[in-house]
C-alpha cells in the first residue's frame, strides 16, 4: 500500500472532530470574535489530508492564507464530505473548503465563493482497461459517495453499475483489486495518487467533465462571501496561490491557468 493510502487511513485527532454545533455567524460577529471556523474533509489528498496528526494540503494552506488576509485566527473542523452540506445549513461552521464543485443542485443549499481551482472528472483504470467514455460501455465504475463524479458516472451511457465508496482511497483500492473496471475522480487527485503509487498498474484516461471548485457558505451570508472573495483575490495576486499550486501540483490549477 502506497503513501497515499497510508495518509488517508490516519485516525483523526479527537480535538479536531466536530462534536457540537457552532452558532451560525455573519461577518461582523466573526470579526469581533477574532476567529473563523472552517470545515474540511481531511481525506482528499493532496487537497486536504492528515500528515500524522497535522491537517494539511493545498486547500488547508490556501484557506489559512486567505484567513490571514482577513486578520483572523483559524479554527478547523473535520466533517465527512457527504455530511458537509447538511452541516453548513445547521451552522456548524462558517465555511467549508473541501473541493466542492459548483452544481445547480448544491447551489440550492449553499452559496459558493469564487472558484479557487478548476479541475474535472477523469477516468482511471488498470492498464488495458477502459480509459475513454466509450470504453465504459458495459463496465463498472467506482466513485466517492455524494460527489459530482458519482453524478457524472451515473449519466454515462452504457455503464453497468456505479459503486460508491466513503473515500477516494477506497475507490482506488477497489480498482487495484479489480472490484471495479474504472475509477472516476478529480484529475489532480488522480495525478497525485498515481505519482505516489507508480507501481499500482493504474493509468489516467479521458477527462469526463470540467469543474469549478469553491468554498461553500450558508445561504445569504453575503458579507462573509465578499470578504472571502476579496482575501482570495489578494492571495492570488501576491504570489501565495502560485507557490502553493506549484508545491502540490507543479502546475497552475487556478481557473485562469
Amino acid at each position: 500500500m502506497g503513501v497515499f493510502a497510508r495518509l488517508l487511513v490516519v485516525v483523526m485527532p479527537l480535538w479536531i472532530v466536530v462534536t457540537a454545533p457552532a452558532q451560525g455567524r455573519d461577518w461582523r460577529v466573526i470579526k469581533d470574535s477574532g476567529t473563523i471556523i472552517a470545515a474540511t474533509e481531511g481525506g482528499f489528498y493532496p487537497f486536504n489530508f492528515f500528515e500524522g496528526p497535522k491537517l494539511t494540503g493545498f486547500e488547508v494552506e490556501l484557506a489559512e492564507a486567505v484567513v490571514g488576509k482577513l486578520g483572523l485566527k483559524m479554527e478547523w473542523r473535520v466533517v465527512a464530505f457527504d455530511a458537509q452540506l447538511a452541516a453548513i445549513s445547521q451552522d456548524r461552521f462558517d465555511f467549508a473548503i473541501a473541493s466542492h464543485g459548483y452544481t445547480a443542485e448544491r447551489a440550492k443549499s449553499v452559496d459558493f465563493a469564487n472558484p479557487h481551482y478548476c479541475t474535472g472528472g477523469q477516468i482511471a483504470a488498470v492498464k488495458g482497461g477502459p480509459l475513454t467514455i466509450a470504453a465504459l460501455n458495459g463496465k463498472t465504475v467506482g466513485t466517492q459517495l455524494a460527489t459530482s463524479y458519482f453524478d457524472s458516472a451515473r449519466k454515462i451511457s452504457g455503464v453497468t453499475a456505479v459503486k460508491t465508496y466513503k473515500a477516494d482511497s477506497d475507490a482506488f483500492s477497489a480498482l487495484k483489486a479489480r472490484k471495479v473496471d474504472a475509477w472516476i475522480s478529480d484529475k489532480w487527485l488522480i495525478k497525485s495518487t498515481l505519482e505516489k503509487n507508480a507501481d499500482s498498474g493504474v493509468v489516467a484516461g479521458e477527462q469526463v467533465f470540467v469543474e469549478r471548485v469553491s468554498m461553500i457558505l450558508r445561504k445569504n451570508n453575503r458579507e462573509l462571501t465578499d470578504q472571502l472573495n476579496r482575501a482570495l483575490a489578494e492571495v492570488m495576486k501576491d504570489g501565495t496561490y502560485n507557490t502553493l499550486s506549484q508545491k502540490y501540483f507543479k502546475a497552475d490549477i487556478s481557473c485562469r491557468g
